[in-house]
């Protein structure tokens, strides 16, 4: 597995930034953000991972040493962090979804270059 699942993560990342750059409609832009995050939180879980026999959720067990703990559990940090990630992206994607419909709303389309010209 090495390194294939890191390359995959960023090949991931590079589709989203491609979706944000390169695409003019609104609905498109905001599946290019969902799709940029997806990729950090899995790049952020890859960090995290320990490759060996068993790796072990991060919970000391009884009468488990801490070195054998150290040595094989997860570390928590990664995941503490992307569990705050999803539910950053949660508000950005309600936010996204929100100024999307407004844009509907006012100019009768998601395509972007059609609401620069109208300019109303």
């Amino acid at each position: 597995m090495g390194m294939t699942i890191y390359v995959l993560a960023v090949a991931m990342l590079l589709v989203g930034l491609y979706a944000v750059v390169a695409k003019k409609n609104v609905i498109k832009l905001i599946i290019g953000v969902l799709i940029i995050d997806y990729a950090v939180n899995m790049l952020l879980v890859l960090v995290g991972y320990r490759a060996g026999k068993s790796p072990q959720a991060p919970i000391l067990a009884k009468g488990q040493s801490v070195q054998d703990f150290a040595a094989r559990s997860v570390d928590p940090l990664p995941q503490a962090m992307v569990l705050t990630s999803i539910v950053i992206g949660l508000g950005l994607t309600a936010l996204m979804v929100a100024l999307a419909i407004r844009l509907y709303e006012k100019y009768g389309t998601f395509d972007m270059n059609r609401i620069r010209k109208l300019r109303g």
